[in-house]
């Protein structure tokens, strides 16, 4: 890779770093699923960049986004590293796979197995970081309760994982996977142009 172009790529990741980390801050609720659970689109960046940068590049960015809100967070770092272990975990094998079948059923298959990925790395990061965090806060029958008031069926901590968080992740991967297929195309055309080389001026004095 040359120097220009080195330039432009991490400019580009530092672009998609930053409106990662904006689109963060930005969560909406979901009706019938848990009140702990808000979706926020800040996954679609770092996809994005998972297929026009590569996968270690969204992983990085991914980083970049959780690093900076930490300096905001409420979990004790919990749910950012839940955050990174699901986004990380779908950036790197959407990216991987797309690597190998460049074309546009590949990014559905990738981003189809990727969004299944985020749904197990999801309910995982569930039971063993964010409700050991959260039963220290608060009892495990608090949270239940509150899950329940929202939607009688959650009526346990195994409930709220099957109820609550796979639907939730579920909505999110497809979300996120949908905008990313969207514009993908779009965004490739402009990251990937080269700039037009400047005319070479001739010397007519030097002409015979």
């Amino acid at each position: 890779m040359q120097r220009n172009d080195r330039v432009r790529t991490l400019t580009y990741m530092a672009l998609f770093a930053a409106i990662s980390t904006l689109l963060m801050y930005i969560e909406m609720p979901l009706p019938f699923l848990p009140p702990f659970l808000k979706l926020d689109i800040s996954g679609a960046p770092i996809l994005l960049a998972a297929f026009l940068f590569g996968p270690w590049q969204a992983v990085g960015i991914t980083l970049v986004k959780d690093l900076v809100h930490l300096l905001s967070t409420q979990t004790g770092g919990v749910g950012e590293l839940a955050d990174f272990l699901m986004l990380a975990s779908f950036a790197l094998l959407c990216g991987y796979l797309y690597r190998y079948v460049h074309n546009r059923k590949g990014a559905l298959i990738s981003l189809s197995v990727g969004t299944v990925i985020l749904v197990a790395v999801g309910a995982l990061s569930n039971w063993f970081l964010l409700i050991p965090f959260y039963s220290k806060i608060m009892p495990i029958e608090a949270i239940v309760g509150a899950c329940q008031a929202i939607n009688k069926n959650i009526n346990s901590i195994a409930a709220y994982i099957w109820v609550g968080v796979v639907p939730f992740n579920l909505i999110k991967g497809v979300v996120i996977s949908l905008l990313t297929f969207l514009l993908y195309k779009r965004l490739s055309g402009l990251v990937h142009r080269q700039p037009k080389a400047a005319p070479t001026r001739i010397d007519k004095s030097r002409q015979v």
